[in-house]
Formats: structure tokens, sequence, C-alpha cells
């Protein structure tokens, strides 16, 4: 990955944003020039992360390009409920119909019983949340709707069987129906890229090995990608010397901030969702017999990997299992939130020190931690990884020029560039199967279809199939313009 710090020729800039002001028209060329909004909503289900990412590449064989785009803030508009904006991304919180929707969410996964009738509204739903989101991110920042080509997005992961036992069928289920959202932003979308990669054997996540590739790439440095969100995962990537991001290996670790927040709506009848600033944690006093308990007999975290994991694994039901535990010991709620936040913690290291062995990685050669998630600005977890690992430098995903609250909103955006490009996406070497994927996710065409595919077709016309890309130069990265 390289930052690159002067101003990428051909952009037209007005305060800062490339096509943001203005409308954005793809050129059939033989080139790549797009603006596409990446869209995220994770297991938490707190908020709707949406980032503007502009990308330019002169050819398949040249480096991709790209930037963050930065966008304004009216003064006031009907959004101005809305919370978490940053000049380089947003993140649209839920609003109380959206709310409602979450409930319902949360109350089929405990009881694991639903209807089709209720599914089936659930997936409109969420299709028309997503895009209504658009919509008003655009309203908010006053970005005209037309200036963006493509937007990414995964839809929202209700339950994922990435490793079935015998009798059952590998699925990723994901509700957000793509159509909707094109409909109603009539914006070409592209979203459900797990069930793409599951039809070529593998597990459909983490999906993130890509971006995290492109941005962690060195010539001499082993680096590691920690994200912390619902569920914890990591990806290793080998400085170039060693393979690259030709070796990458990846999993997810398992709990990240999911049994915290699950703990804090028990104790607050739902009005605190997660425990800010590590506070609750920080007050109370752990029951380490309880975390080694549970990692010890746990049998997703001890499983080899390639493993993905989510709700199915390690949601509420499970997390309520352990609250029960620490208040019939007569634990505190403090107590409590510091215990299963341990619990995340020393999972993450168990990782490490369990598997990397198993890979040929030795954790001392590891140069950066570099940390993203909701979970990587828990004090209590933060603070355990640096007192487990003195001699690696524990980092934000910042460093590399992109914010980490954005990372995962960005690579849906990069993969929805993929998808129409139909050019295949980096996989770790520890995948059920290298079988590159050509076309990762379902397109639901927009009123601009034809000119934002008329584009896709002249770029590297005439060859059968696109190079897979392994550099990126971040244009303008936003950490010489945050305020």
């Amino acid at each position: 990955m390289v930052i690159s710090t002067s101003e990428p020729n051909g952009s037209t800039h007005v305060n800062g944003s490339a096509h943001v002001n203005g409308t954005h028209r793809c050129v059939a060329d033989g080139t790549l020039d797009i603006t596409v909004m990446g869209m995220n909503s994770g297991m938490a289900m707190d908020g709707i992360d949406c980032t503007l990412v502009h990308y330019r590449q002169a050819s398949p064989e040249a480096p991709l390009h790209m930037e963050i785009l930065r966008v304004q803030r009216l003064s006031k508009t009907s959004c101005d409920s809305t919370s978490g904006l940053t000049n380089h991304h947003d993140t649209v919180r839920r609003d109380p119909c959206s709310q409602d929707i979450k409930k319902t969410i949360l109350t089929m996964l405990r009881e694991t019983r639903t209807t089709p009738s209720l599914m089936s509204q659930l997936n409109v739903q969420l299709g028309s949340m997503f895009g209504e989101t658009v919509k008003l991110f655009c309203e908010k920042h006053n970005v005209p709707m037309d200036s963006i080509d493509l937007i990414g997005s995964h839809r929202q992961t209700i339950w994922l069987l990435s490793m079935p036992e015998a009798g059952e069928t590998r699925y990723a289920f994901c509700l957000g129906e793509g159509t909707v959202m094109s409909g109603l932003t009539h914006i070409t979308t592209v979203t459900d890229f797990r069930m793409a990669e599951q039809a070529v054997g593998r597990q459909g996540a983490p999906l993130v090995a890509l971006i995290d590739g492109l941005l962690l790439r060195h010539p001499t440095e082993w680096r590691i990608c920690q994200n912390i969100g619902g569920i914890a995962n990591l990806c290793v990537i080998p400085p170039d010397s060693e393979g690259g991001v030709d070796a990458m290996v990846d999993w997810d670790c398992g709990p990240g901030s999911m049994f915290i927040d699950a703990a804090m709506r028990c104790f607050t009848n739902g009005e605190m969702e997660y425990d800010r600033d590590g506070e609750w944690g920080a007050q109370g006093t752990i029951n380490q017999a309880v975390v080694d308990k549970f990692l010890d007999n746990n049998k997703y975290c001890n499983h080899l990997p390639p493993k993905t994991t989510g709700r199915e694994t390690f949601g509420d039901n499970v997390a309520q299992e352990i609250i029960d535990e620490c208040l019939a010991l007569g634990m505190s709620k403090y107590d409590t939130v510091a215990t299963i936040t341990r619990i995340t913690a020393q999972n993450i290291v168990k990782q490490y020190r369990t598997f990397f062995p198993k890979f040929n990685i030795d954790i001392e050669k590891i140069a950066g931690f570099y940390m993203c998630g909701g979970g990587a600005r828990n004090p209590n977890i933060i603070k355990y990884l640096k007192a487990q690992l003195p001699n690696s430098k524990i980092l934000k995903l910042d460093e590399t020029g992109v914010p980490s609250d954005a990372k995962e909103a960005v690579s849906f955006a990069q993969q929805a560039l993929e998808a129409i490009l139909g050019r295949a996406a980096l996989v770790p070497i520890n995948s059920d199967t290298l079988t590159p994927n050509a076309i990762s996710g379902k397109i639901a065409p927009g009123l601009r279809w034809r000119e934002v595919m008329a584009m896709a077709v002249e770029f590297g016309k005439g060859q059968d199939r696109l190079p897979t890309v392994k550099e990126m130069v971040i244009d303008r990265p936003y950490t010489d313009w945050k305020p």
C-alpha cells in the first residue's frame, strides 16, 4: 500500500472532494474512474456505516488508486438526529422504526423460530432501510444522488452456517433486498458477497482480506489487521519478501463486542447498547475461572482455522448463559461485564498463540497489530493486548490513511467494484479452496447501469480475465485533512 499526498491527475475537487458536489459520469475510454458508496451494518446492528470512495485505475495492470471522499454537512437537515459524523464517512444511526426491526431480528435469533411471511417482510424492510440510508446520507451531506455510480452492501447478516455438520448445507443468510435498494436510489447496487464465496467452496467470511492486504502490504514487515466488531477477526499479511498478499492468512477469532453488548442490554433493560469507553468493565473484578472455563471448553475457539462464525455460535443465548453463571456466583453487573470483556480479549491472544505456529507465523516477528472495529475502542481490551504483547506495536488502522471506522464499508465498496469488473479478489492461503471467484456478488441495475457497465467492459477490453489487484495507492489520506 502506498500513500500519495499529491492531487490525483484528472480529479475535480470541490472543497477537497472529488465528484461529490457535482454529477459524475463514467466514461468508457479504457480507464477506471468511479465513485462507490460502501455500506456496512455489522453483527452489532447499531448503525449503518456509509463511505464514499473514488477509484481510479489507468489500466488493469496499473496500481489501483483510491480516495475516501470528504463530505460536507449542512447546518440543519431532517437527519440532524443522527450522529457519528466525521468528514471522511458517516455512521447513520438507527431511527425508532429501525430499532423496531433490530428488536424483531434479535428476538427471532434468540427464539430461533419465525415464519416465511416475517422473513420476506424483513428482507424488504431492511432493503428499504439501506436505500433510505443512502438518501439520508446524501441529504445530510449535500451529495447529489447521481454523483454515486455504484453501491456495495453485504446486507444484514442474520445467520451464517459456514462450518456445517454432517447432513447440513453451508449457507450465509443475509437480508436487505438489493433490488429494493436500487429501486429507491436508482443506483446500481451489488449485494450478497458471502454466498458467492460459499458457492466456490469457501466459508463466506471473513470478507476483508482484500482490503486488509492492500492497506497493510509492506516490503519487509509482518503485519496483522485485528478487527473487533460483533465478531473478532484477524488477517495476517506477510512481507513481500515472504509472499506478501499472496500468502495472507485470516479467520474469525470468536466473540468480539457481541457478548459485551448483550450484557449491557441485559443490565440496562436495553437502554445501553454497549460499554462506552469500557466504563462498566473497568469498575468490575474479573473472574478468571469463568473466563478460562469458557475458552477451554468452547468448540469454536479451539477449532483449527479456517473458521467463520457469527450470532449462531456467539449470540444472545450464549451470552445469557455466561451472565447467569456470573450472577449465580454472586458477581455484580460490573464484575460480569469485566469478565465477559476479558473473554473477548483473552481469546484473541489465544488465537495467536495456539494457531500461529501451525501456519509458521512467528508472533515475535509481527511489526504491528493494526486495530479496527468498535471493540478496539474499549480500553480494557487494548490494555490486555498490550500487556500480553509487550514487544509489539498496537496501532490504529488509521495509520494506513483509511479510518478504522470506515474499513468495513470501504471493503464492500471495493468488492462491488470488483463485481462489476468481473475481477477475482485475493484469496487467503488458509481458505478451504483457492478457487478464484470472478463475480463475488449479486447486481441490481440502476438507471445508469448501461453507462457504468460500458466503462467496466472497456476497462481491459480484449482480456479474458483481469489480473487481481495487488497494489493500491491512497490519494489524499484522511490523516492529511482530519480536523
